[in-house]
C-alpha cells in the first residue's frame, strides 16, 4: 500500500485544526485549488511566510500553498507524540466536536482524530476536544463491503475539482478519502493511484471495491472510480453518481451514452504490497 514518506530534515509540520484548508497551486486565493486538508491531517511546511506557507502533506506527498492563517504549527515534541500512534478516522459524512473553549465545530468524513480514547474526547496540540455525537466505529466488515458501504454515502455529493469531502469532491478525492475511511491509504491522484494495485483482466472479474480507471484520446489517465456490484460503478462526475460499466466505459444511466473510456480495473487491496 502507497505510504507516504517521513523524514527526519528540521522542518516545521502543521496539522490541521479546520474542518476543511484549501490548498492552491499557487500563493494567491483566486488561484486553481488542487487538493484540501482535512481537520487532523498533518503536513511539513517547505517555506513561506506571514501570508502564505508552501507545505507537502505527510499522508500523500502532495505539495500546495496554504493561506497561513488556517495553519496550525506543532512543535516538535507534539508531532513526535502523534506520529506514534495512527489516528482514528471519521466514518460519518458530518460530526460536531467542541474544543475546550466550547466552540462548536462541524468536522467531515475521512477527518483524522488523534488521541481519541473512545469515551468522547481526544486532545492534540494542547487543545481538548468534545465529540457531541457518537463516532460510528468500522466494525468487522471486511475492508470491500467498508469500501462500498462508505462509497454510497457520498452518492449526490456535488463535484469540485481539488474536493476531498461530502460538500465537494472530485473522481480521485472521492476515492482517496473513502480508501482512508476503510483504512487504506492510497495516493491523491488518479495518476497516480493507477500504478498500484493488480489489473484485473476483464471488468466482469473485478470485484466490489476495487478501482477503474479511464483515459483521454492520449491515453492519459483522467478518472477513476470505485467498482460495485452487477456492473455498476460509482465514481464523481457532476456529482457522485452510480452509472454502468463495461469493458468499453461508464455507461450514464440518463443518458445511455458512453462517458468516459476504460483504461484498467485495478485491485489494490488485496495485494497492499505490490506497485505496478
Amino acid at each position: 500500500m502507497f505510504e507516504a514518506q517521513t523524514t527526519e530534515r528540521s522542518m516545521k509540520h502543521g496539522i490541521a485544526t479546520l474542518s476543511i484548508i484549501p490548498v492552491r497551486k499557487d500563493p494567491s486565493e483566486t488561484c486553481e485549488m488542487v487538493t484540501q486538508l482535512l481537520f487532523g491531517e498533518l503536513f511539513e511546511i517547505l517555506k513561506g511566510n506571514n501570508k502564505w506557507q508552501y507545505i507537502r502533506t505527510l499522508q500523500d506527498d502532495y505539495l500546495g500553498w496554504i493561506d497561513a492563517k488556517m495553519s496550525t504549527v506543532l512543535d516538535k515534541r507534539h508531532f513526535n507524540r502523534i506520529i506514534k500512534n495512527k489516528p482514528f478516522i471519521s466514518n460519518d459524512l458530518f460530526s460536531t466536536i467542541t474544543d475546550q473553549g466550547n466552540s462548536r465545530q462541524t468536522i467531515v468524513a475521512g477527518s483524522s482524530i488523534h488521541g481519541y480514547n473512545g469515551k468522547k474526547s481526544f486532545r492534540f496540540n494542547n487543545i481538548s476536544y468534545r465529540v457531541l455525537n457518537n463516532f460510528s466505529h468500522p466494525g468487522q466488515h471486511d475492508a470491500r463491503s467498508l469500501i462500498t458501504s462508505n462509497a454510497l454515502k457520498f452518492l449526490n455529493s456535488p463535484y469540485l475539482w481539488g474536493g476531498r469531502s461530502p460538500v465537494g469532491i472530485d473522481c480521485s478525492g472521492f476515492t482517496q478519502i473513502v480508501y482512508k475511511m476503510s483504512g487504506l491509504n492510497i495516493p491523491r491522484d488518479a495518476s497516480q493511484q493507477v500504478r498500484h494495485g493488480v489489473a484485473v483482466d476483464f471488468v466482469n472479474e473485478a470485484h466490489p471495491g476495487d478501482l477503474a480507471f479511464f483515459d483521454n484520446a492520449d491515453g492519459v489517465i483522467i478518472h477513476t472510480g470505485i467498482i460495485l456490484d452487477q456492473g455498476r460503478i460509482i465514481h464523481a462526475s457532476g456529482k457522485v453518481r452510480i452509472d454502468m460499466i463495461d469493458h468499453e466505459g461508464i455507461n450514464h444511466s440518463g443518458t445511455r451514452r458512453y462517458t468516459h473510456q476504460l483504461r484498467v480495473v485495478k485491485n489494490i487491496i488485496d495485494h497492499a504490497d505490490t506497485r505496478s
